[in-house]
């Protein structure tokens, strides 16, 4: 197992890693729709769905792999109520990157790590 580090993406905030490789395997983290420039996160749904997941990709990136390698993808939201601005962007982001729509799951939780509305962990596979 091998960590996966970028700047192109926002620092873990905790003690773990922004992903790792494995096999043929990598897994991010959840990603939290930061900024990895200005650590700012829009108040956006939308925004933020987009932004987790170009933090993702930013890691994938990092190990040689692209959009197109995405399998499969957890979705936290805060409000589901938001799920058809979250869905539009999440569309928009893989026919963006002409990448076929991986698995996915997506649940409400109560609370985000600093107050987001979304926070998305991807895994890929070469």
């Amino acid at each position: 197992m091998q960590s996966i580090k970028t700047s192109q993406a926002p620092e873990a905030i905790g003690p773990y890693v922004q992903g790792i490789s494995i096999g043929n395997m990598i897994i991010t983290s959840g990603q939290l729709p930061l900024d990895p420039k200005t650590k700012v996160m829009s108040d956006d749904v939308a925004e933020q769905t987009t932004q987790s997941l170009n933090n993702a990709l930013a890691i994938i990136k990092e190990a040689g792999l692209n959009a197109k390698h995405i399998v499969k993808t957890t979705v936290f939201v805060k409000d589901l109520n938001e799920f058809s601005l979250i869905n539009a962007a999440y569309e928009d982001f893989f026919n963006k990157h002409n990448a076929s729509f991986p698995a996915r799951s997506c649940v409400e939780v109560a609370r985000l790590p600093m107050d987001a509305k979304i926070e998305i962990e991807v895994l890929a596979a070469r």
